[in-house]
């Protein structure tokens, strides 16, 4: 559980800071023997502040949370 919170808690900082994922794709337009034009294409998901201020917030109730001791 603590590496959970862990992941949560750097998530929800890099939504916070970065504001979204973006990414880069390659597709071909165009394929014609030997011809092959390619595109590449930028995209950008963008992640709402409440979502990574979720995130945050729940990774650090997983770490402050005392685990349960099994009986």
């Amino acid at each position: 559980m603590k590496t959970l919170g862990f992941l949560l808690v750097v998530s929800g900082l890099l939504a916070l800071i970065y504001g979204g994922v973006s990414y880069s794709r390659q597709r071909t337009v165009i394929d014609v023997g030997a011809f092959k034009a390619t595109a590449t294409e930028q995209k950008h998901v963008p992640l709402s502040p409440i979502v990574g201020g979720i995130a945050l917030l729940g990774g650090v109730l997983l770490l402050v949370m005392p685990r349960k001791q099994a009986a």
